[in-house]
């Protein structure tokens, strides 16, 4: 070979060297289905992604990517979509698994669509997929999302011996919950011995739903029982709950104790934390303090949220104090909190009560220009 043939040939594996590394560089990374799925905005674009990407056995493992898309095609008021994507798992052979389909049970369900969810289930054993109490909670779950708590009864009491189903706590859980949501505090309490005869132990989740149930129906003597036969470790929504109880009972100085046991037990609190505070501030008409407490949500690192407002607000106006009600209601614009519809228009409404209409109408035209904010407001012609 020349000494020209050899030069070319280094010219020309240099060049093709040079030019794979620029294409690397200058080539943006292929993106996951699961990216391609999440980006997507529009609704009909996101199910057409969402089935093509099912394609992928990898893709069909994401539970997450499952939950996100339903959500949003049940935010977006697509629920013919959600059936679109979730029928479209009958031709792949996951749903032989029971843990897949007891995905898909799930999913129908929070979305609001209990008949699907039973349709699935009842159709499991011609899919070769057994039925357990894995399926059998998620049937219970789905029914109880759509608000169907006579459904939730019925099946709990008829399904386990007819299926020959044993409930587990999970199962439990679920029926004291809607118990709870139909007002039936304490047939929710007395199912805490049909568990334990059962050889299961109530969890966690189990207590808080009892704690709060009992507190936020005003069982508050109940309430306290339940902390004190609890035999699991307490959690935020465990301190949360009778934080909550107390501060309805205006039981101030159990509320402050029971904070600072909160904090030395090393859990961190929260916003609900704070608003349960701010409420027994509130309650015993110590506004300052509940300013005070405000405050704390934001150096502990938190947002305020809609019921953080929704305490402050009408208790600022209760006792005339429309100069921070403004600047409290200012600096959510600013900041970019949420606030409930009903909590501005109240404060709309005060504000004019009070002869400050010119601060109503600068609220007012504040939500106007919050376009994040999409809010009807009314500005009454009234001053009482």
């Amino acid at each position: 070979m020349s000494f020209l043939s050899r030069l070319l040939r280094v010219n020309i594996s240099t060049t093709r060297r040079f030019s794979s590394a620029a294409t690397a560089v200058t080539s943006p990374p292929k993106k996951s289905l699961t990216s391609i799925v999440n980006d997507e905005k529009n609704p009909k674009r996101i199910m057409e992604k969402f089935k093509k990407a099912c394609e992928s056995e990898k893709f069909r493992d994401n539970i997450a990517v499952y939950d996100r898309t339903v959500r949003r095609l049940v935010a977006a008021k697509r629920l013919h979509f959600v059936k679109e994507i979730l029928e479209e798992q009958n031709k792949y052979r996951d749903t032989s698994r029971e843990g897949f389909t007891a995905r898909i049970i799930s999913l129908y369900g929070k979305a609001g669509m209990f008949e699907n969810a039973q349709k699935v289930f009842d159709e499991m054993p011609e899919r070769n997929c057994k039925r357990s109490v894995l399926s059998f909670n998620a049937l219970l779950g789905a029914y109880s999302v759509s608000k169907k708590f006579d459904v939730v009864e019925e099946l709990f009491s008829e399904l386990p011996s007819k299926l020959e189903i044993k409930p587990d706590i999970v199962s439990y859980n679920t029926l004291i919950k809607v118990l709870c949501e139909k007002g039936l505090v304490l047939e929710a309490v007395a199912l805490l011995d049909e568990i334990e005869n059962n050889g299961l132990k109530p969890d966690i989740v189990t207590f808080n739903t009892l704690l709060l149930s009992s507190y936020l129906n005003g069982q508050f003597e109940l309430g306290e029982e339940i902390w004190g036969k609890m035999v699991v470790e307490k959690d935020i929504r465990t301190y949360n709950a009778r934080l909550l109880g107390l501060a309805n009972e205006k039981k101030s100085k159990e509320l402050l104790n029971l904070f600072n046991e909160l904090k030395s037990s090393g859990i961190k609190p929260d916003v609900y934390s704070f608003n349960a505070m701010i409420r027994g501030s509130i309650n015993e008409e110590k506004m300052e303090e509940a300013k005070s407490w405000y405050k704390e949500i934001v150096k502990h690192g938190y947002r305020p949220d809609k019921a953080t407002f929704g305490l402050l607000l009408p208790a600022m106006c209760k006792v005339g104090d429309f100069e921070s009600a403004v600047e409290l209601i200012k600096e959510t614009f600013s900041k970019r909190y949420l606030v409930g519809l009903a909590t501005l228009q109240q404060l709309v409404d005060e504000l004019v009560k009070g002869s400050k209409r010119e601060e109503a109408e600068e609220i007012v035209e504040l939500a106007k220009n919050n376009d994040f904010l999409k809010f009807k407001l009314v500005l009454s012609s009234k001053k009482d």
